[in-house]
């Protein structure tokens, strides 16, 4: 399964850490079973709102201030705005990159 979401992140990054897709999807475990949770919408301020508190604040322990977190999550909208399904482990992915967190979530 894995390799599935590997090759989705491959569309925006050619180098994929598997060890990091794997922690990724470990971490969303039983969302990724129901259609509509395994999909990040940018048009949804709730949804983006829940990605900044439960991905970049607890998981990926980020501090910086929302606006910042908030920047972060519109450059990857606007990085995925071709794709109508953004998938939420490459979602996720892209933003654990964006934040330098890639290698402790593989660790």
């Amino acid at each position: 399964m894995d390799a599935k979401y590997a090759e989705d992140i491959k569309r925006y990054q050619p180098n994929v850490d598997e060890k990091a897709v794997a922690a990724i999807v470990k971490h969303l475990g039983i969302a990724l079973k129901s259609a509509d949770a395994s999909l990040v919408s940018c048009s949804s301020k709730d949804e983006l709102a829940t990605v900044r508190d439960s991905w970049l604040k607890k998981k990926l322990a980020l501090t910086d201030d929302d606006a910042k977190l908030d920047s972060a999550i519109h450059d990857v909208c606007t990085v995925m705005k071709a794709d109508n399904r953004k998938q939420r482990v490459t979602f996720y992915y892209l933003l654990a990159e964006k934040a330098g967190k890639l290698a402790a979530l593989a660790g």
